[in-house]
């Protein structure tokens, strides 16, 4: 029980972390189009975190615990700083990066197991017969 809620924990803070990685990259540009390449890793590493955690678990604790810890650090970030400052603006990308994490975030969770672990080991159908 005491390694399953440290492995809970330990999750979480990967799941916070990626979410504040992400809150400071997904404004990032590149070239005089100014296309935005941060907000395309940013979803595209989380979505891979919280899709690699419930590919790797069978329940969806661990993944929600990642998932709960980014959504906390987009939400705290997403505040406006005493000095007035925000990292993630009132803009298309802001609401992009605060959208499709938590849609990445819902996704995974409420994701059904994959058949192949619902599934008992498959015999052939010739050792059932028979002779």
């Amino acid at each position: 029980m005491l390694m399953r809620v440290l492995s809970a924990v330990i999750i979480g803070i990967a799941g916070l972390v990626f979410g504040m990685l992400g809150t400071v990259v997904h404004s990032a540009t590149i070239g005089p189009a100014r296309l935005p390449w941060g907000i395309v890793v940013a979803l595209v590493a989380l979505a891979c975190l919280l899709t690699g955690i419930r590919l790797l678990n069978d329940g969806r604790l661990y993944t929600a615990c990642a998932a709960l810890g980014a959504l906390v650090a987009i939400g705290v970030l997403s505040q406006q700083s005493f000095g007035g400052s925000v990292l993630i603006t009132n803009g298309a990308v802001g609401w992009t990066w605060m959208g499709g994490a938590l849609v990445i975030a819902l996704v995974t969770v409420v994701w059904p197991r994959s058949l192949a672990r619902t599934r008992g080991p498959r015999t052939p159908a010739s050792s059932t017969r028979a002779s």
